[in-house]
This record gives structure tokens, C-alpha cells and sequence, in this order.
């Protein structure tokens, strides 16, 4: 059986997405978060890092997580009860957690958005979505303008379930962003950056209005189902380069 240093895979990664070029929310703590013996053998790739996610990546007989949202997201203090539960798993198993939050939306291969772009079809990127000094997505202006109807359609075919629309501008989109998914509150934002079509994950009920109001098309493709997809490229990427098996465990939270 293969294996790879731990620290070496984790030491790659990081130079690929460059955490410390962006401004990520505290409990992100984007990086290793959990080590393991120090060797990996098989990678498994998961949206969120959560017990049902670490028990089918220890059936799956991986020992390195990649995952986009990672173990701190809520209080971790003290570590008692079902928390004392999960990192017992974690310990018992030897698997490792590695995470990236935003470096791992706005990355412009790797990325959430760059990945779900070319999913579509889209080829001629650019940066999007600034944020704190850095891009959290893409943006295209299609050559071929594309109906609302038949960019749905194929948004449905690439995420596995219709999204849902807010059809507060033209008929026929011109200038989309793409920005996955919790950014259906910053419409304003993707307006000011000229997109006539924005494609997200999830936004509160206010923005219906707000996308009328804009002159906006929203497409919400649900919050899980737009950032599969920079986990499963960056453990495709990793597996390749250090001669490894990987596979994607998916848990849909259905938002």
C-alpha cells in the first residue's frame, strides 16, 4: 500500500491555496486541524467535517479529511459529550482533518465558483466577489447569452437538484457571477461588479425583493450542493501528485 508524509501533503496544500492571503472568519481556522501519525494512505473528500462525515470516512478506511467547513464552527469548549464523541472517533481512527474555507471558494482553478463555472461550460473567467482584499468567485460574459430557463436547466444537471430562481432581470442572462454558497445576502455587491446574473447557494427571504428592486437574476443552488465541488478537485489534485487513492463521502445537508 502507498502512503504520503502528512505533513508534506498538508504543507502542499497550503501552498496552493494560501490561506494567509485571505480574511477568514475565526472559527475557519483554515488548515490542519487534526493530525494522525503522520502518514496518509487514502484521502476522502467532504463538505463538512461533522460525525456522520467522520464515520464514513473511516468505513471508507481513509485517513486524511479534506473538507471546505471544518470542526469549529460552533463552540468546541468543553470537549464533553458528543464533541468528546467525535474527536474520540478522530483519535481512535487516525484520521486527520484538513480544511479551507474561503481560499477554497475563491481559488482560481481549484475554487468552489471556478469549478462549478467550467461545470457549466464557462471558460473565460475572471475574479469576483471581492472581499477583504481578496476574490471569493468568478465572472464570465458569455459569448452566447444563455435564457434564464436553459441556465437552470443545466444548473439542475450540474448540482443534481433545480435551483431557485429570482427572476428580477432579463429574460436572457449576458454577465454572470458565480459566488457559492452563503453570499444570497450581498446582491448589492455582485450588482456593483456589473453581473446582470448571480448564481449562489442560499439567501435570506428579504433578497426576493431586493433582486426585483436590482434588476437581478438569482439563481439559489443550495448551500451544500455549490461547494462540492473544490474539495473533490483539490483531493483529485493531491491524490494524483502523491500517487494516492481518494473518494468523495457525501452527506447533503439539503440547504
Amino acid at each position: 500500500m502507498s502512503s504520503a508524509s502528512l505533513q508534506e501533503i498538508v504543507s502542499y496544500c497550503d501552498r496552493r491555496l494560501r490561506p494567509d492571503t485571505f480574511a477568514d472568519y475565526d472559527r475557519a481556522w483554515n488548515g490542519l486541524q487534526v493530525e494522525n501519525q503522520g502518514k496518509v494512505t487514502r484521502i476522502i473528500a467532504a463538505v463538512d467535517a461533522s460525525r456522520a462525515t467522520v464515520e464514513l470516512a473511516l468505513r471508507a478506511k481513509g485517513d486524511l479529511m479534506i473538507v471546505h467547513h471544518g470542526l469549529f464552527w460552533s463552540p468546541t469548549l468543553p470537549w464533553t459529550g458528543s464533541r468528546y464523541g467525535l474527536m474520540k472517533r478522530l483519535l481512535e481512527g487516525n484520521l486527520a482533518v484538513y480544511s479551507q474555507h474561503l481560499p477554497l471558494d475563491g481559488h482560481p482553478t481549484l475554487g468552489n465558483a471556478a469549478q462549478l463555472a467550467r461545470a457549466l461550460g464557462f471558460r473565460s473567467l475572471r475574479p469576483f466577489f471581492a472581499h477583504k482584499g481578496a476574490f471569493l468567485g468568478v465572472q464570465t460574459r458569455l459569448t452566447k447569452p444563455i435564457s434564464r430557463e436553459k441556465l437552470g436547466q443545466e444548473l439542475a444537471r450540474v448540482l443534481g437538484k433545480p435551483p431557485l430562481l429570482l427572476p428580477g432581470g432579463a429574460p436572457v442572462c449576458r454577465r454572470l457571477g458565480i459566488c457559492t454558497g452563503g453570499a444570497g445576502s450581498e446582491l448589492s455587491k455582485a450588482v456593483a461588479e456589473g453581473v446582470d446574473t448571480f448564481i449562489t447557494g442560499e439567501g435570506p427571504h428579504w433578497t426576493h425583493a431586493l433582486a426585483e428592486e436590482q434588476q437581478l437574476n438569482v439563481f439559489y443552488g443550495g448551500h451544500y450542493a455549490t461547494e462540492t465541488f473544490g474539495v473533490k478537485a483539490l483531493a483529485a489534485e493531491v491524490a494524483k501528485k502523491f500517487r494516492l487513492p481518494w473518494e468523495f463521502v457525501d452527506h447533503p445537508s439539503g440547504l
